[in-house]
């Protein structure tokens, strides 16, 4: 049995932000959800998050997260203390407790399994995480024996020149033996300059403590400011686009190319350069998306091209022609075969298939039969000041150029419209509208006044 903490109180001021460090996003999440997610694999029996400054905005943006709990650090006094609000809510547990820092979102699942599988194995009182850095000024160091047993943990400042040639440092990521930490964690001491109380005091006081190494060092790297928020990003995007590539994705520019890590991509996907791809994404096999595009919270089916457009949303079936220039959004849903072309924006409609919007129309509100040919700059008029109204329109049904549909409004079945028509009533099926002037030609006509200006 294992818990969880979560170490999410700081306000991190280097971030020169307004919004608690460990809410700022991070590949379409933010840091303290990547770390919540990290730990699902474990299946922990309980989730506590410590949260401290601007704890109301930290718990509201996690609300949608199920099971999480909350426990307040009202004054942060360094990790130690923090853990030490644990002691009332774990009065009664037995088993073991991982701690974690809610600004270390790069940590993996398989590095915290592994962490878990030792302390179990190996019947530790505390496993800590550790990690050899290229250059490790600033950190603490860690001395262990040939069995990785823990035999001293030395702040940088401590470190005397020969051990500040040891490379391996303290990752911060903990696993205890939680009976052990509580005995220790009311004895504590803030014994140094920042009068705080820190978790690694406790360390080597519960007993036997061993270090687990995480091979790559860059998942321990924790975000302070924003400089090291956009170093994580670069290292976020290496991992997705590698693994998509391995498994048959085409990137044609990667460093052009970001992917949030909630995307999925079927193989044979070929994204172009300057193309964006993010949130719960999901692109099928055949599918060309770019140059130039932005998917976002979207489905495409199999061979569907995407061209300097924008799709947010939405549902494209197989075998789709987007753009150049189209804006999807408002959940639109695009049948099987259909072509939405140039400069053509559409919300909240749904299109059956093998119907086309070829250029230069507004479809808002909208519901489209199968095989229908919206002509270039319709438009259907859905707001009349105060609420959203919806178009039907029939099977078959094809509109003139510059139509002008008002809603509500339904066209049946095989309804042809006039180009320029402003249609107001419903339409029957199989009829022809022809709703304009008529067409008057004065001849001789000109405008004299023109002709007397200098």
């Amino acid at each position: 049995m294992v818990v969880v903490a979560i170490l999410a109180a700081g306000r991190g001021t280097r971030m020169k932000s307004q919004l608690p460090k460990v809410l700022h996003s991070l590949g379409g999440r933010s840091l303290v959800e990547r770390v919540i997610n990290s730990v699902e694999p474990l299946s922990p029996s309980r989730r506590l998050v410590i949260v401290g400054y601007q704890a109301k905005e930290v718990k509201a943006a996690m609300q949608s997260i199920p099971g999480l709990e909350f426990v307040e650090q009202t004054v942060q006094q360094g990790t130690g203390h923090a853990i030490q609000q644990l002691l009332p809510h774990l009065e009664d547990y037995a088993g073991d407790l991982i701690v974690l820092n809610g600004d270390v979102p790069l940590l993996t699942s398989q590095t915290l399994t592994t962490l878990w599988q030792t302390h179990q194995e190996h019947e530790n009182a505390a496993t800590i995480l550790t990690a050899y850095l290229p250059d490790a000024k600033g950190y603490g160091r860690v001395f262990c024996d040939s069995e990785n047993i823990v035999q001293q943990i030395v702040e940088d400042k401590d470190c005397t020149n020969a051990q500040k040639q040891n490379r391996r440092i303290n990752a911060g990521v903990y696993c205890f033996r939680w009976q052990n930490l509580a005995k220790v964690l009311p004895h504590l001491q803030a014994n140094n300059s920042q009068q705080e109380y820190y978790l690694t005091d406790a360390v080597t006081q519960v007993g036997k403590v061993m270090a687990v190494d995480v091979q790559d060092y860059q998942e321990i790297l924790g975000i302070n400011d924003r400089l090291q928020l956009a170093s994580a990003y670069e290292i976020l995007q290496t991992r997705v686009k590698e693994k998509w590539m391995l498994a048959g994705v085409t990137l044609i520019d990667p460093h052009s190319i970001t992917i949030d890590d909630t995307v999925e991509l079927q193989p044979d996907v070929i994204i172009e350069p300057q193309t964006h791809l993010r949130g719960d994404t999901v692109i099928k096999a055949g599918s060309h998306v770019g140059p130039g595009s932005l998917i976002e919270d979207s489905q495409l089916g199999e061979n569907v091209t995407v061209q300097y457009s924008v799709v947010k949303g939405s549902i494209v079936q197989a075998g789709c022609q987007i753009g150049p220039f189209t804006h999807l959004r408002g959940q639109v849903q695009v049948g099987a075969g259909c072509r939405v072309g140039n400069f053509v924006e559409l919300k909240n409609t749904q299109l059956g298939d093998r119907t086309n919007v070829a250029h230069l129309s507004y479809l808002g509100d909208t519901t489209a039969g199968t095989k229908v040919n919206i002509g270039a700059g319709t438009i259907t008029a859905n707001y009349d000041g105060v609420k959203k109204h919806r178009t039907k329109i029939g099977d078959r049904t094809k509109t003139g150029a510059n139509s002008v549909l008002v809603a509500p409004i339904t066209l049946g079945n095989d309804v042809y419209i006039a180009a320029g028509s402003t249609v107001t009533e419903d339409v029957s099926d199989d009829a022809m509208v022809i709703a304009r002037a008529r067409q008057v030609v004065k001849p001789g006509w000109r405008n004299k006044s023109a002709e007397n200006q200098p």
